[in-house]
């Protein structure tokens, strides 16, 4: 039942008040015993991690030091939940820390008129306005609200764990609601969001599927893909077998491929292939579903025939990469639908396939190496699986059989992976979980980051995340230089935003680099440095003075840092340069900060855990709880002998707060058990510090 404050369906520019000005006056209400909400956000609080961020300052304005609770929004949820207006046109998300259930508590049900969901220990609370339904479940169709929300509803997936998630059924009430909106006469932008539902569930007839069909010809002639139901509507053309798919088909081109992959043919499987040896790894997942539905149901074969293709010249790695990951989703989702199993459990078998896959000689050696590296760190995790007492995930495989497969991959493995390393245009989280490896390098390691370095294709997210590496380790040259220099130099000057990585900008770091070796073009570099164009450059600037650092960097980065300016690295860049110039460890020059006029402690923390080793800093512009390489270092500042009590401390702070402990799940890739009991040990261990 609609609030007394909430307008009737339909009216929603009539309501007297702006929704943002009666959730924010609800908000500001809330708090104490322990809850703690942030102010609505500016702009400056983006993500979820500027969120917890703000807490900790506030928290320690307050002066509080034990757990806290505490809720907030950013500006990303603000954006999408509100209009220019002020009203809520979809869900806020009300993100959170500390006790989930005395959050739940402290936000209660919402304000008059609006609800809050609960969306359990693992997600987001949820607040959206309060509408009605009639008795069959359906909204007003005048009501915008009530109808996003039954729309939400729907697209809401029952099975997320195939390529196409999986959708409930309509019932017959709804589907009829849903044909209703499309009846004549057809308006396509307000039939776009009732078609999607209809046919995700192969639903639009053909009639509909005709009408929609020329009012998109019409309405977006020229700019096909920008219609948002494009997709849903190829689908229903292709299956009610309509001659126009093709030639929808050959103007969408290769963002097509998903599409076709859910409705098998030869004409489909030719057209994919040839979107994915002209270098679109994007296709090639569909282009393994489609050769299995037409010629060859086993993955493996499937999979062993698609490289031979694409070993084929000029055909990028990154396509090969994409098939061993599109091999691994197949067969573990072939193992879930014979055995139902959960997330975890898929999880853990994904993972025994990849130790199979590096040994299978029914692979290719360049599939066996991609497999050996994904398999790199569940070894233990798969043994550790196979030997738990009592029933084990690895249904219809007996343990003697894993723990061979294991023995095996690890006779193999050094011989696969000698000179490998990550997928360099990954997601850069991706990258960051394997950071920790490379605290040591190996001469096969140094040589492969050099051969990327110096690879026109390396992309300047790998540019950063090689060259830092060779330099941190002290192993970067003149090579690497004359490699990036000038040809790379046009690439370079672009943006690159390193928000969430441990690396800096690669032409910071080239910067560093040719300033530490005193090479011809550091003048040429430090000249574009000072220029007035591109404005994005300006505040990296100051973090290329660990170059050839001197005293006049030193004060200039210390003027910035004891500033309110917006911290990048900064900080971090004037511990490493001072402890340099004085021949010390970087560790006592933070340690002697602590307490410092205008140094956020929150900030100091970041940089103690990070330059816990000088050899290889962790750049990260906050601390990244799920990450291993984080707990290691924080384990080594809370025991560093030659630290105050009060480094000390933010070390065993920063890991009594890590994922190990609380949200294990959380790493990648999962800890085993023996891991993380050492950690909880280590932890008891410290009860007192």
């Amino acid at each position: 039942m609609n609030s007394p404050d909430t307008a009737p369906p339909g009216h929603r520019a009539a309501r007297r008040r702006p929704d943002l000005a009666t959730i924010t006056a609800w908000w500001r209400g809330l708090g104490g015993d322990g809850f703690l909400v942030l102010p609505p956000p500016k702009r400056g609080r983006y993500t979820q991690s500027d969120g917890h961020e703000d807490a900790a300052e506030l928290l320690a304005a307050r002066g509080s030091t034990g757990p806290a609770s505490f809720a907030y929004w950013h500006w990303q949820s603000h954006e999408r939940a509100f209009d220019r207006s002020g009203a809520l046109t979809g869900e806020l998300l009300l993100h959170w820390g500390g006790d989930h259930a005395a959050v739940a508590a402290g936000l209660g049900e919402g304000p008059t008129g609006f609800r809050v969901v609960d969306g359990g220990p693992r997600s987001a609370f949820r607040l959206d306005r309060v509408t009605h339904r009639d008795d069959a479940g359906l909204p007003d169709p005048m009501d915008p609200d009530g109808v996003r929300q039954f729309l939400d509803a729907l697209d809401e997936p029952v099975d997320r764990r195939t390529s196409t998630p999986r959708y409930r059924a309509l019932s017959p009430v709804e589907a009829e609601w849903l044909h209703d909106r499309l009846r004549d006469p057809l308006d396509l932008s307000a039939a776009t969001r009732f078609a999607i539902p209809l046919e995700r569930r192969d639903g639009l007839t053909p009639d509909e599927t005709e009408r929609l069909l020329r009012a998109w010809r019409v309405g977006y002639e020229g700019r096909l893909a920008e219609w948002d139901a494009w997709g849903e509507l190829l689908h229903a053309l292709l299956r009610h077998g309509h001659e126009e798919a093709w030639e929808i088909v050959a103007a969408l081109g290769s963002r097509v491929s998903g599409v076709l992959r859910e409705v098998p043919s030869e004409r489909g499987l030719a057209v994919v292939r040839g979107f994915a040896l002209a270098g679109d790894r994007g296709a090639v997942p569909a282009w393994l579903a489609l050769h299995r539905s037409v010629h060859e149901p086993d993955a493996v074969r499937a999979a062993a025939s698609l490289a031979a293709e694409l070993a084929a010249p000029g055909v990028p790695e990154t396509a090969l990469r994409e098939l061993y990951h599109a091999l691994i989703g197949a067969v573990t989702a072939d193992w879930s639908r014979r055995t139902g199993a959960d997330h975890h459990t898929e999880r853990q078998w994904a993972a025994l396939a990849a130790i199979r896959f590096g040994t299978d000689d029914r692979l290719p050696r360049s599939l066996r190496v991609l497999a050996a590296y994904a398999a790199r760190d569940h070894a233990d995790l798969v043994r550790e699986e196979a030997l738990r007492p009592g029933r084990s995930v690895f249904v219809g495989t007996g343990t003697a059989e894993v723990l061979a497969a294991v023995d095996r991959y690890e006779a193999a493995r050094d011989g696969l992976l000698s000179g490998t390393g990550p997928d360099l245009t990954a997601y850069e989280g991706t990258l960051g979980d394997v950071w920790h490896r490379y605290r040591t390098l190996t001469d096969a390691d140094v040589r492969w980051l050099r051969e990327r370095v110096s690879d026109p294709a390396t992309g300047l997210q790998g540019l950063g995340f090689c060259l830092e590496l060779l330099l941190s380790h002290g192993l970067a040259t003149d090579s690497d230089v004359e490699a990036l220099l000038p040809r790379r130099l046009k690439d370079l000057t672009k943006k690159y935003r390193t928000t969430y990585t441990e690396w800096r900008h690669p032409l910071v770091t080239l910067t560093c680099l040719a300033l530490d070796l005193d090479h011809p073009a550091a003048g040429k570099l430090v000249s574009w440095w000072n220029g007035a164009r591109p404005a994005w450059k300006d505040e990296l600037r100051l973090l290329t003075h660990l170059g050839a650092p001197d005293e006049a960097k030193a004060a200039e980065l210390w003027d910035f840092v004891v500033s309110p300016a917006h911290d990048v690295g900064q900080l971090m860049t004037w511990v490493l340069v001072r402890a340099r110039l004085d021949g010390e460890h970087p560790l006592l020059v933070a340690d002697r900060l602590i307490g410092t006029p205008g140094i956020r402690e929150h900030d100091l923390c970041q940089v103690l855990i990070g330059v816990a080793d000088p050899g290889q800093p962790l750049w990260h512009y906050a601390v990244d709880p799920r990450s291993r390489g984080w707990w290691q270092r924080a384990v080594e500042v809370a025991e560093h002998p030659g630290l105050s009590p009060a480094a000390r401390a933010m070390g065993l702070r920063t890991a009594r707060g890590h994922c190990l402990l609380h949200h294990p799940d959380q790493l990648c890739p999962a800890p085993t058990e023996a891991e993380r009991a050492a950690a909880l040990s280590w932890i008891a261990r410290h009860a007192e510090g």
